[in-house]
Formats: C-alpha cells, sequence, structure tokens
C-alpha cells in the first residue's frame, strides 16, 4: 500500500508552489519590459527633454521666428497673458518717485484711496490654503491686516495673501520697508 500513495503523490503533484511564483514573476517582468520599451505605454518612459516637431521649418531670412499672439483672449486663457491684464505690478523705481512726489503735496485721508485706485501689497500666492493662513498669521505677529483673496486661474485655485488698499505711494512704500525689514519681499500693485 505504501507503493501505491507514492506513485499518486508524483502523479498529481507536478512541480512546488515555488517554481510557479518564479515562472509568473518571470513572465511578468518580461512582459513589463516589453510593454515600456516597445513603446506600448509611453508615459512610462523617461524622456529627458522636449521632442522634436518634425513638421516644424526653420525661419525665414525676414521671419523674426516669434509667433504673433492674438490682441484678445480667446478661448484658450494663457496664463502669462491674462495675469497681467487683471493687475498692475508697479516698478520700484516708479513707486519711489510717485513716493517722493506725494511727500510734498497735501496727504490724502489716510483710509480712502486716492483717484484712480489704490494701492496694494501682495505678500505671497498659494495652492494651499493652509500655507496663505500662515502667512497672514505671520504679518499678523508684525502688526499688518492682510487679506486672503482666493482666485482661480485655469481650473487652480490660488489663494492671494494681500495688504491693502494703501492710499498714497508712501504708506505703500512705508509699509513695503517694514516688510523688507523683516525679510518678507512684496509685490506692489496698484488696484484697478
Amino acid at each position: 500500500m505504501a507503493g501505491r500513495s507514492r506513485q499518486a503523490v508524483r502523479s498529481q503533484g507536478g512541480w512546488p508552489a515555488w517554481v510557479w511564483f518564479s515562472l509568473g514573476l518571470v513572465a511578468g517582468v518580461a512582459l513589463s519590459t516589453v510593454v515600456v520599451m516597445g513603446g506600448l505605454a509611453p508615459n512610462l518612459r523617461r524622456h529627458d527633454g522636449p521632442t522634436p516637431n518634425p513638421n516644424a521649418s526653420a525661419p525665414g531670412p525676414g521671419d523674426s521666428g516669434i509667433a504673433s499672439k492674438p490682441d484678445k483672449p480667446g478661448k484658450d486663457y494663457d496664463f502669462y497673458r491674462v495675469l497681467p491684464e487683471m493687475e498692475v505690478v508697479i516698478p520700484d523705481t516708479e513707486l519711489a518717485a510717485k513716493a517722493r512726489a506725494e511727500a510734498g503735496k497735501p496727504a490724502a485721508t489716510p483710509n480712502s484711496p486716492a483717484s484712480g485706485g489704490g494701492y496694494l501689497l501682495q505678500v505671497g500666492s498659494f495652492p494651499n490654503a493652509a500655507d496663505a493662513d500662515a502667512v497672514k498669521a505671520r504679518l499678523a505677529l508684525l502688526g499688518f491686516v492682510a487679506q486672503v483673496q482666493p482666485v482661480t486661474i485655469n481650473g487652480t485655485t490660488w489663494n492671494r495673501v494681500r495688504l491693502g488698499p494703501y492710499a498714497s505711494a508712501s504708506a505703500l512704500e512705508a509699509a513695503r520697508q517694514k516688510l523688507s525689514s523683516n525679510g518678507i519681499n512684496a509685490i506692489a500693485l496698484k488696484e484697478q
């Protein structure tokens, strides 16, 4: 009877489980390699740079090589074109000149913006609201009252941390100097 049980085990057994596991593992690695290297999954391959455009041509002698942009935005909004249309950044030299010019004039009321809109300081813009609130809290410790303004650009919500409005360029410059002395850079904006 002992002979029969050994024969039954041999005829049913086949290969051990570790052999099947190893064969499956090798087959899976081989299949993955074929998929990635064969171009069947192009997003998984590493790209070292932009891919060349086979239909592109070199600019002619009179062409500058720069495509002209449409004057008015259509359905396709470009972040770098739309954002500057929404706010006006004031260069440092222009801001300093306005502050010097205002020093000679009688001051407007402190909380009312001058005609043509007031001035704002943008301290930062963050995709995460918690980061914007942290900057707002840091500004509160310095004595500033900041507002967090959520704005959606290209489907992404940004949280802008802003100070103001300031009635004059000199008040704006004083606030910016105080921020700068505390290691905070801010962008001066003209309110629309």
